[in-house]
C-alpha cells in the first residue's frame, strides 16, 4: 500500500519535473549506477498552509497511518515557516519531511489572501480519504484542494512569501526528493564529488548559503538543484513562469561510535539521521526567485 502511494507520487514528480530523468539517466550514462533503482532516496518534502484544518496535523495522518513515526520540530522564524520529519516504518522507505507556513504570521492582507482560497476547504480532507486505496490517496496528492489562483494573487503573496506563493500554485505537490550519495560508489559518494558531477554535466546548484549545506556536527550534508521553472496556467487563462520542483542531495556521515565498521556493514541506522534547520532553511531558497532566475539564464 505504502509503496504504491510513493510510487504514485515518484512517477509524476519525475514526469514534472526534467532534472530528475536527466540527472538518472546521467548517472547510468557515466556508470555510477546501473538502473534508477539503484538510486535511494533519503527523503521527501511536501509544503502545506497552516490552517484549519490544514497543514502538517492533515497531511501528517496519511503518513503516520502507514507507519511513519513523527520525530524532531524545527522552526524557520525568518521564512515563517514550522516543520517535523517522520521516520519510516523500513529502511527501505524514505524519511519524510512536512513544513508548513505559519499563516497567522504573515501580513494581514497575505493572511486575507491566502484565506480567500484555504476556506474553501470546511473539513479536514484527509479524514474522508480511505487510506487504505493507494489510488485514491495518490489522486488526493495530485488534486486541488481550493479554486485555481489568479496570477495576480500569486505574485501579490510572492512578494511577502514565495513560500506562499509556491503552495497557492502547487498544493501538495511532491517539492523534491532526495538522492543519497553516501551509497553511491567512490568519487561520487561524497556531495562535494557529486555537485562536481553535476556541474561537469550543466545542472544548475541552490548556492544559498553556499552550495554545501553542512550541519553544525558536521555528519549532515546536503544540496540541490534549483526548481525547474514550469509554465503554470492561471485563472482567466493566463500563462506564467513559475518554480516547479527540484532534486536534493544528502551525504550522512557514519556516527563516530560505528566508524570502526568496515564499509560493507554501515546501514542506514549507522550513519546520522534527522534533517538540520539550517540546511533546510537555505535548501527551501531552491523555489526563490533569487535561485531559480540562474536557471533561466
Amino acid at each position: 500500500m505504502l509503496e504504491n502511494i510513493l510510487n504514485g507520487l515518484m512517477q509524476r514528480y519525475m514526469e514534472r519535473v526534467p532534472d530528475v530523468k536527466a540527472i538518472i539517466e546521467t548517472m547510468i550514462r557515466e556508470g555510477i549506477i546501473q538502473r534508477a533503482d539503484d538510486v535511494e532516496n533519503d527523503h521527501i518534502a511536501f509544503r502545506t498552509m497552516g490552517v484549519p484544518p490544514l497543514g502538517i496535523q492533515s497531511l501528517e495522518k496519511i503518513f503516520l497511518h502507514h507507519g511513519y513515526t513523527k520525530r524532531d520540530a524545527y522552526f524557520f522564524k525568518e521564512k515563517k515557516l514550522n516543520a517535523f520529519w517522520y521516520a519510516p516504518p523500513s529502511p527501505r522507505y524514505p524519511r519524510i519531511f512536512i513544513s508548513e507556513l505559519r499563516v497567522q504570521d504573515l501580513h494581514p492582507r497575505s493572511q486575507a489572501l491566502i484565506n480567500s482560497y484555504t476556506s474553501e476547504v470546511k473539513t479536514d480532507p484527509v479524514d474522508a480519504l480511505d487510506l487504505d486505496d493507494a489510488a485514491a490517496v495518490d489522486t488526493f496528492l495530485h488534486s486541488g484542494l481550493w479554486r485555481l489562483p489568479t496570477l495576480e494573487d500569486y505574485k501579490a503573496l510572492a512578494e511577502e512569501s514565495e513560500y506562499a506563493a509556491w503552495v497557492i500554485y502547487n498544493r501538495y505537490y511532491l517539492n523534491h526528493f532526495t538522492i543519497s550519495v553516501h551509497n553511491l560508489p567512490e568519487g561520487y559518494n561524497t556531495v562535494a564529488d557529486f555537485n562536481a558531477f553535476l556541474e561537469r554535466h550543466g545542472f544548475v546548484l541552490n548556492n544559498a548559503g553556499g552550495k554545501i549545506k553542512v550541519s553544525p556536527d558536521g555528519g549532515l550534508l546536503q544540496s540541490a538543484t534549483v526548481a525547474n521553472m514550469i509554465t503554470a496556467t492561471f485563472s482567466g487563462n493566463e500563462s506564467y513562469r513559475i518554480a516547479g520542483s527540484y532534486v536534493e542531495f544528502a551525504e550522512r556521515k557514519v556516527l563516530p561510535q560505528f566508524a570502526h565498521l568496515p564499509a560493507g556493514q554501515i546501514t542506514r541506522e549507522h550513519r546520522r539521521d534527522g534533517f538540520e534547520a539550517g540546511n533546510a532553511d537555505k535548501i527551501f531558497e531552491s523555489t526563490y526567485r533569487a535561485q531559480t532566475g540562474k536557471g533561466e539564464e
